[in-house]
């Protein structure tokens, strides 16, 4: 394993270890452990991966189809386990986000080059 392998791997374990994903995982855990709020988020998901899937395959999204999953999103929005869940995923997608900007600086110089 190459030593940009090893760090990665390394990164990743820190990144499990971090105050974001440890309060991720806490939230995750509480909408799981939360029979309504679970439903609810396996609704929303099963919603998002239909649609994605639609998407990647590059077939249309019905108006109802739209309505179906605004309908979802507004309904999870509403419960307090699942909002938290969403806020605290954006967190550590934004967290996520700021390393692989790090990471990817290398090439962003390369480019950048005059």
């Amino acid at each position: 394993m190459s030593n940009v392998q090893q760090s990665a791997e390394q990164l990743a374990e820190a990144i499990r270890q971090s105050e974001e994903f440890s309060t991720l995982k806490e939230a995750y855990e509480a909408v799981m452990n939360d029979d309504i709020a679970k439903k609810m988020f396996d609704d929303f998901r099963n919603t998002q991966i239909e649609l994605q899937q639609k998407q990647m395959q590059g077939l249309e999204i019905t108006e109802e189809e739209v309505e179906k999953a605004r309908k979802v999103v507004e309904t999870v929005q509403q419960h307090e386990a699942i909002s938290k869940l969403m806020e605290e995923e954006q967190k550590v997608n934004e967290f996520i986000n700021s390393i692989s900007r790090t990471i990817t600086k290398p090439l962003e110089e390369l480019y950048n080059q005059q």
